[in-house]
């Protein structure tokens, strides 16, 4: 399993991913779910993947090498796609073509019982357009992100969630939303297993067309792991503050 976000916000987008993957209790690797793809002043995307790990290495290869079009014999990639939606609909093709190939070499995946499922979030800007982040499921298909709902989550989510819900909108600071996801991941690492460091994040600014922040959290961070402590006391202070339930005897 793993956890990733990407929260939109006035002035940019974060991408925030876990690198643990486990295939049972006693085989557990770390492996890159976050891809960056950059040629400064003119495109910068990311991609974060979720899902059966030879599929989702099988979409990262597809879109960064490139998939053949047929009636031209142009390779499209991400790194030439015209626009965000293109990108979006090029990630989805390679997911149905990763998947159709893996399950072909696999048998039948429902006889197999393998989950061959996988999501992924593509964020980022191309020159002459939007910054835009979309999810793309494992039929190809996607949805995009906006500035209503401006956050989206891959893999174990559940964790997470509140906290986004609760502490972020379309106009919180981009690092206040950096702060946020990562209280979003910690919060997702205390309570599933399946989830892990080290954590990848990215931090592009609106129309910079540059990334202005990427890099990989250990464990050992100092700063991470002081946001860890801070947010564990802010919520005892908190529900300690909070008035005792008046509630006593019973009416049922």
């Amino acid at each position: 399993m793993t956890y990733c976000c990407g929260i939109l916000v006035r002035d940019g987008l974060v991408m925030i991913a876990d690198t643990r993957t486990n295939a049972g209790l006693d085989n557990i690797s770390t492996f890159r779910k976050l891809y960056l793809y950059e040629r400064p002043g003119e495109r910068v995307l990311m991609l974060a993947a979720s899902g059966n790990l030879s599929v989702t290495q099988s979409v990262v290869n597809l879109v960064t090498d490139g998939i053949e079009d047929h009636e031209s014999g142009v390779f499209e990639s991400v790194m030439n796609a015209p626009n965000m939606l293109h990108a979006a609909q090029l990630v989805g093709r390679a997911v149905r073509i990763s998947r159709a190939q893996v399950g072909s070499a696999e048998g039948e995946p429902a006889a197999q019982g393998v989950n061959f499922d996988v999501s992924l979030l593509l964020g980022g800007q191309i020159a002459g357009g939007p910054l835009r982040l979309f999810m793309i499921y494992t039929a190809g298909n996607s949805i995009e992100c906006t500035p209503d709902t401006n956050y989206l989550q891959i893999g174990e989510h559940k964790y997470g969630k509140p906290i986004l819900d609760r502490a972020v909108n379309f106009d919180t600071d981009i690092y206040d939303a950096l702060k946020i996801g990562l209280i979003s991941m910690d919060s997702t690492i205390r309570s599933n297993l399946s989830v892990g460091m080290p954590i990848d994040i990215a931090l592009l600014r609106r129309d910079a067309l540059q990334i202005e922040v990427a890099t990989r959290i250990g464990v050992n961070d100092h700063y991470f792991n002081d946001l860890r402590e801070s947010w564990s006391q802010a919520l005892r202070e908190a529900h300690m503050a909070i008035p005792k339930p008046p509630y006593t005897g019973r009416d049922a």
